[in-house]
């Protein structure tokens, strides 16, 4: 069981702290904002410990000298257990990238109208987790499908620890449900990809040839302006090599557009990078890589004939679908990191 550790946070704030403390310590400024952030971090989690430790003691210190107060001390002990399960959730990350910022791709799959329904209902799933975690979040690309929902849509995650976590999505999102979009009503399974990459800095050293990429132009067109601002530079770019595609069109400029969209290109081939790391790891261990994007889903909403959202790696499930459309997410998220942490999930 990974559990956190306040001393060895304190002892690494010790070491960060005499760093910061070096002549000539800004005269780098690529480690020293490394650093600087993982101060901030580190010390931004401790207090959090201090504050969940204190909190726990008064509840305690209550609970001696006013028995009375039961119902009042027990509905104040369910806030600390998300503190804890937070600090918990600290403690399993241990990636390059994991403390940082993220770029979400959600692609429509196999399914149709369905399908593209999906992804717009995942996009909404997602920001609204995003807003009960406390996470900043910006659309940078939506592209409208041909009846209703999404093809695509791209935005970053802002936030502590945003990568680490959002890494547990990553992979195929299976629906099944009454089609809408069916005259007979049937059931119909549709699917929908999410790709997970670090937002990485505009300076990050990941070398990309200009010759290897190919470049578009074309008019954004958001669902009725619901998703983006329309504009006439929209820049879609490929990266001839690999075959990633990234776009934005949320900018007002072709030149500010094409900015972001290396931004993520860059991103996506850091991840892209990771995963090859991961799965040369795993066959040298013997084990089947987990990239998400094989033949299987990672999990499951069945919307009909009954409600259940299951997660296969972990088999962890709700009942409560309709909550977990609503962004309550937080219970599958660690039940991955716990089972990848501890060897059960590969």
């Amino acid at each position: 069981m990974i559990t956190f550790d306040p001393d060895a946070v304190a002892d690494r704030l010790a070491v960060l702290e005499a760093e910061l403390g070096e002549p000539g310590f800004w005269d780098d400024q690529q480690r020293a904002t490394s650093v600087s952030s993982e101060h901030a971090r580190l010390t931004k989690r401790l207090d959090r410990y201090r504050r969940l430790q204190g909190d726990y003691q008064d509840a305690a210190d209550l609970s001696e000298l006013d028995g009375d107060m039961a119902d009042e001390i027990s509905a104040s002990l369910g806030p600390m257990r998300g503190e804890l399960a937070r600090l918990q959730e600290d403690a399993l990350f241990s990636g390059e990238y994991d403390a940082g910022d993220a770029v979400i791709t959600i692609q429509a799959a196999t399914g149709g109208t369905d399908a593209q329904d999906w992804a717009e209902t995942m996009l909404r799933m997602y920001l609204r987790w995003c807003e009960r975690r406390g996470y900043e979040t910006e659309l940078i690309e939506a592209s409208p499908g041909e009846e209703a929902g999404l093809k695509s849509a791209t935005f970053t995650v802002r936030g502590e620890n945003a990568y680490g976590v959002y890494k547990a999505e990553r992979g195929k999102h299976r629906l099944v449900r009454l089609s809408p979009f069916d005259q007979a009503h049937r059931r119909h399974t549709s699917f929908a990809s999410v790709i997970v990459a670090p937002l990485l800095p505009d300076d990050a050293a990941v070398e990309v040839d200009e010759a290897d990429l190919g470049v578009d132009t074309y008019r954004a067109s958001g669902a009725g302006g619901q998703h983006v601002n329309k504009t006439d530079s929209a820049v879609r770019i490929t990266h001839l090599p690999t075959g990633v595609v990234v776009q934005c069109q949320n900018e007002r400029s072709q030149s500010a557009n094409k900015q972001t969209a290396m931004r993520i290109l860059r991103s996506r081939l850091a991840e892209r990078a990771e995963e090859e790391r991961e799965a040369e790891l795993a066959k040298e261990r013997g084990e089947a890589p987990d990239t998400g994007f094989g033949g299987n889903a990672i999990r499951s909403y069945v919307l009909h004939p009954y409600q259940l959202v299951k997660d296969h790696r972990t088999e962890h499930e709700v009942g409560n679908a309709q909550g977990v459309l609503d962004g309550d997410l937080d219970a599958f998220v660690q039940a991955y990191l716990l089972g990848k942490a501890s060897g059960r999930v590969s």
